[in-house]
């Protein structure tokens, strides 16, 4: 029976100069994100040959957390380009970089669309709608993390991806309150979590409408 997923294609750009260190770091990421992710996995992240990382989530799942993580889990990490995308998948088992469905179809258009425009991150809820707004929406986000300090993104990574408050920041990194304060408002600490949590928002609504058991065009599929 055909279900849906998420689909998160994560491409390392320039991953050849790299040689090992490019695929050690995708090994230390996609550890990382099974872990964060656990039951919201339907299959184990994995990556490529060619130094893709694949990731196969819960239609109610945050795939940007994967994108924040990866961008902001050391001080200069490398450069990637995500296509993320909502749809079919078919049974299976193994990791993601066995499985296969029309959602992975999609991901693949969106990475060579991403690549041909030069964005750094496109999505796909599968509503038409929600997908006009995203395809201008989502490219900011990594807009904005790509700009960020090595300063910026350690402080980004506590404060976005673990949730501290700033004075516990301070602490942590033993620094001031205020040094924080003034490094995610250069950061745009507010706006990168805004952007992250309205990609996420109108994914979840084109979601809805793939799984509403009355919509003729999806013949009623299931969340997987």
């Amino acid at each position: 029976m055909t279900r849906l997923g998420i689909v998160v294609l994560g491409d390392v750009i320039g991953s050849r100069l790299a040689g090992p260190a490019s695929s050690a770091w995708l090994r230390r990421l996609c550890a990382e994100l099974d872990d964060v992710y656990g039951d919201d996995r339907i299959a184990p992240f994995g990556f490529t040959q060619g130094d893709e990382l694949q990731g196969l989530l819960r239609p109610n799942a945050d795939p940007m957390q994967a994108v924040l993580r990866a961008s902001l889990r050391e001080p200069r990490p490398p450069s990637m380009r995500w296509a993320v995308a909502a749809g079919e998948i078919e049974p299976g088992k193994g990791p993601a970089t066995q499985r296969t469905g029309r959602a992975f179809l999609t991901a693949r258009e969106l990475a060579t669309a991403a690549r041909r425009r030069r964005d750094r991150l496109l999505v796909r809820s599968g509503d038409p709608m929600a997908d006009l707004l995203l395809d201008d929406i989502a490219p900011l986000l990594t807009v904005l993390l790509d700009g960020l300090t090595d300063r910026q993104r350690a402080i980004g990574r506590l404060l976005v991806v673990d949730g501290l408050r700033q004075v516990d920041v301070a602490d942590r990194l033993d620094i001031a309150r205020p040094t924080v304060s003034v490094a995610a408002e250069r950061a745009h600490v507010r706006d990168i979590e805004r952007i992250s949590r309205a990609i996420v928002g109108l994914l979840r609504l084109g979601i809805e409408g793939l799984v509403d058991p009355m919509s003729a065009r999806t013949g009623g599929l299931q969340p997987a």
